[in-house]
């Protein structure tokens, strides 16, 4: 439920100011929240990723070439500039 929805039920008086975090610290507090073994949380986070659209082979090689270019290219510019606005500064404190 987003912060809109919240509000919204807020001001037709179906849930109080906060009321989502009191109740999530009274489970807490009674001991009602599940817990989960370190064996079932990994094995729900192996299924989780299972679920992920991974890029395939040629994209992820695609997508390194870019960045690699994008990275030299912008690290020439700033050589450059930087380069360029020295040169600058010393052509005017010359003499």
């Amino acid at each position: 439920m987003n912060r809109e929805q919240k509000r919204k039920m807020g001001r037709q008086g179906q849930v109080g100011e906060g009321s989502s975090r009191r109740a999530a610290a009274a489970d807490i507090a009674q001991g009602r929240g599940p817990r989960t073994s370190p064996a079932q949380f990994f094995e729900q986070v192996r299924e989780e990723m299972r679920q992920v659209g991974w890029p395939t082979r040629d994209q992820t090689v695609n997508y390194t070439t870019i960045v690699a270019g994008v990275l030299v290219f912008m690290t020439a510019l700033i050589f450059g500039l930087s380069y360029a606005f020295s040169k600058f500064v010393e052509f005017l404190f010359q003499k």
